[in-house]
């Protein structure tokens, strides 16, 4: 065996899980589309819909899936909902990715 070759570390099983967890919330389109639409700003569901082209109950539904694996947060200003992204990583994440598959597709 080279001795350049590290043998890999086993990682975590938890972080593992968790790692795997942000990886299913960015394998759906409108998920992502939702975490860029909001990024840099705050959006009610209605506006995120119509940004989207979505329906609101879809929307919500998903606005959902994304408050409880913590990457977006709401607050309440009357009757509205606002959302925004609870951390900015994630949409770094989704421009590397972007870059990526940029760059794969150049290579073709």
């Amino acid at each position: 065996m080279n001795e350049n070759i590290r043998k890999c570390e086993i990682m975590d099983p938890d972080l593992i899980r968790r790692v795997t967890s942000f990886f299913k919330v960015l394998g759906d389109e409108t998920r992502v589309k939702i975490l860029y639409a909001l990024y840099g700003r705050e959006m009610c569901v209605t506006d995120i819909a119509e940004s989207l082209d979505a329906s609101g109950s879809a929307v919500s539904h998903q606005l959902k899936q994304l408050k409880l694996e913590g990457h977006v947060k709401s607050r309440r200003e009357g009757k509205n909902i606002f959302y925004s992204l609870d951390d900015e990583h994630v949409v770094d994440i989704i421009h590397q990715a972007l870059t990526h598959v940029e760059h794969k597709s150049n290579e073709k």
